[in-house]
């Protein structure tokens, strides 16, 4: 199954090179994923195709009027579908929603500019992701963030087990890891990595990962 993405924002060349290039754009030719990007001023309002305009009650800068929002949503939203906004305020993005979001069959992200949405917009979707506390300049590189993170996840992307094994497919960190040299600037490789005792290596790594997350991300409270 190909899983569809709809991109609706302002900025259509924003998601030429990344989505083109390494591994989103060989998932992209082996038709694991398919994208379609959409300028939304094509649902502009007026001869000038408007899509934003100044805040009921005052305040500084424009907001996204609804209007344009909801006739580019209908245009590509079907039953399947899974409409996503890309907002400061929204659930904060993980690996756990890359992984339901890997298994939809047609995602559609909605990228706002400007100040923010007309609240009416919030309306209209399905999901509201963030992908941390701080602010951009526009939904373009959270989505280019969150489509990065789910296609590789499509079976067939990448190689099963390296999804496996890395950061945060069990709650914990991935290990530490080395190739050659065996020894760099006098820092060397860890004797069990070279000892052949597969055994013993997955022991290290699992403890190794188990550390780590204790010691650098301790609010994802790693089980022993």
């Amino acid at each position: 199954m190909t899983l569809e993405i709809d991109i609706l924002t302002l900025f259509p060349a924003m998601f030429a090179g990344p989505l083109t290039e390494s591994i989103p754009g060989r998932i992209q030719e082996q038709g694991l994923a398919s994208v379609r990007v959409h300028d939304l001023r094509e649902w502009g309002i007026g001869r000038h195709r408007s899509v934003d305009d100044a805040p009921y009650g005052g305040g500084a800068g424009m907001i996204l009027r609804p209007e344009p929002a909801a006739a580019a949503i209908d245009a590509v939203r079907r039953p399947d579908s899974l409409t996503i906004l890309l907002d400061p305020i929204g659930e904060v993005f993980r690996q756990a929603r890359a992984v339901d979001l890997a298994a939809r069959s047609h995602l559609i992200f909605l990228c706002p500019r400007y100040e923010g949405v007309d609240e009416r917009i919030r309306t209209l979707v399905d999901l509201e992701l963030s992908i941390g506390d701080y602010v951009l300049t526009g939904g373009e590189l959270p989505a280019l963030v969150v489509i990065d993170a789910v296609i590789r996840l499509l079976p067939g992307a990448i190689e099963a087990a390296s999804v496996a094994d890395e950061s945060f497919s069990a709650g914990l960190l991935e290990y530490p890891q080395y190739t050659r040299p065996a020894v760099f600037r006098g820092m060397g490789v860890p004797a069990i990595l070279t000892s052949g005792d597969h055994g013993a290596v997955e022991r290290w790594r699992r403890e190794q990962s188990v550390e780590r997350t204790r010691s650098r991300r301790p609010d994802l409270g790693p089980e022993d």
